[in-house]
């Protein structure tokens, strides 16, 4: 009579679901900043970019806030401040690039 109680299916007596393959390793590592924190300090990068050291910080906006838009555009508020980021950041660039090229070029900016 006791010869049947081993022979039970393992999946019945499972308290914890079974992780499927796909969810495995897409997750991505947890440690560094989040995304919302990289476009709040790209938008800071930029934002300063205007006042010191524009040719530095404009791209460093740039990269954060690409960074912190990921593969999506479109990700309601949390895309704002990275977008804002790019874009400041790339004004920051150009502005930057222009008054180097004056002063090289001779005239007074």
């Amino acid at each position: 009579m006791m010869a049947g109680l081993g022979q039970h299916s393992r999946t019945r007596w499972r308290t914890h679901p079974r992780k499927t393959p796909r969810s495995r390793g897409r997750t991505g590592p947890r440690s560094g900043p989040d995304r919302a924190t990289l476009g709040v300090i790209g938008l800071i990068c930029a934002v300063a970019g205007f006042f010191v050291l524009s040719i530095v910080l404009g791209p460093v906006a740039v990269l954060l806030g690409w960074l912190a838009t990921g593969r999506r555009w479109s990700a309601g508020s949390q895309a704002l401040p990275a977008l804002v980021a790019v874009v400041l950041g790339a004004i920051d660039t150009v502005l930057a690039v222009i008054r180097i090229a004056g002063v090289m070029a001779g005239s007074p900016v």
